[in-house]
């Protein structure tokens, strides 16, 4: 009998201890998610909503570091960048990453 009350209390325990194994992964999860994953998609939406307002005539800052001022931007998603005068450089709308601050005086 004694054998048989054990078996039931060990299977129970076993139970017990998957449900709360399973309880923590999600919570890991949905903290990994508040944290990590919905910042980062903030600031992506962001980003792109910030490439689409931009025109001709902004001054931006590419990835590579690069400042210059928007002369055209193509349909095919490319820009058109004058970086000094009679230099341009055709780069990818997405190599964007800032509008560039207006310089202290």
């Amino acid at each position: 009998m004694n054998t048989l009350l054990l078996i039931m209390l060990q299977a129970e325990a076993g139970q017990q201890s998957q449900m709360s194994f399973w309880i923590m992964m999600i919570l890991i999860f949905v903290v990994m998610w508040l944290f990590m994953i919905r910042p980062q998609q903030k600031k992506q939406k962001e980003l792109e909503k910030q490439r689409n307002q931009m025109k001709a005539g902004d001054k931006v800052v590419t990835a590579g570091g690069i400042h210059g001022k928007i002369e055209k931007i193509s349909e095919d998603g490319t820009m058109l960048i004058e970086v000094s005068k009679g230099v341009s450089i055709r780069i990818d709308k997405t190599s964007v990453f800032a509008e560039a601050q207006p310089e202290a005086k």
